[in-house]
């Protein structure tokens, strides 16, 4: 059984940090693409990061990119995504997901796994 799970979020203030992170179990991890996406209430879901099932830089949407570092770790099958300068657009609700073939993709239909989500609320 695949499982994605989220944690790290939580309530912070404009300009502040947070570290997600998704833990991935069920799956041959190294097979896998992994994605952050987000949605905010009443929005519809965005993509936010990517990685390959090789690893690397990551691939970004333009609102994130600069503040936001996707990793991953094959010791742990962990998908870390570190968030630096909060704003108070990022509240959203923040999902892990996981495409089989490797290949990242800023689409969200495209991937097979997702997880709960875990809430992140940006104070102004």
């Amino acid at each position: 059984q695949v499982q994605l799970v989220e944690s790290g979020g939580g309530l912070v203030q404009a300009g502040g940090s947070l570290r997600l992170s998704c833990a991935a179990s069920g799956l041959a991890f190294r097979s896998y693409a992994m994605g952050w996406f987000r949605q905010a209430s009443g929005k519809e879901r965005e993509f936010v990061a990517a990685i390959n099932w090789s690893g690397g830089s990551g691939y970004y949407a333009d609102s994130v990119k600069g503040r936001f570092t996707i990793s991953r770790d094959y010791a742990k099958n962990t998908v870390p995504l570190q968030i630096h300068s909060l704003k108070p657009e990022d509240t959203a609700v923040y999902y892990c997901a996981a495409r089989w073939g490797g290949g990242y993709s800023i689409q969200g239909d495209d991937y097979n796994y997702w997880g709960q989500g875990t809430q992140v609320t940006v104070s102004s």
